[in-house]
């Protein structure tokens, strides 16, 4: 079984940064795509970056294009997220999640697997 751990959020001022962490174990790393998805009180989680086993390919919501770097390291079996120039509407708990590499659809949601307890960030103005 996949488990999967967050940490790193937290409060931070507008145009501040926070590097998220999610820890990953039970499985072969190099066998799950990597997710993170954020969701706000009363709206449906929202995609925000994905990178493929190999570390290769990357996906970004639009609207995160140039402000998150998903990256991670397989021999570590970490996947992070940096996130810059934060702003007041970041604010939400960001989710890590997994995917079989041969299910996987970067942006979506359903095709996931497994699924972290979330990390609280915050943003204020």
């Amino acid at each position: 079984q996949v488990h999967l751990v967050e940490s790193g959020g937290g409060l931070v001022q507008a145009g501040g940064s926070l590097r998220l962490s999610c820890t990953f174990s039970g499985r072969a790393f190099d066998q799950y795509a990597t997710g993170w998805f954020r969701q706000t009180p009363g709206k449906e989680r929202e995609f925000a970056a994905s990178i493929s086993w190999s570390a290769g390919p990357t996906y970004y919501a639009d609207s995160l294009k140039g402000r998150f770097t998903i990256s991670r390291d397989n021999a570590k079996n970490m996947t992070y997220l940096e996130m810059n120039n934060l702003e007041p509407e970041d604010t939400a708990v960001y989710y890590c999640a997994a995917a079989d590499r041969a299910k996987w659809f970067p942006r979506w949601a359903d095709k996931y697997h497994y699924w972290g307890q979330g990390t609280q960030v915050t943003v204020s103005s």
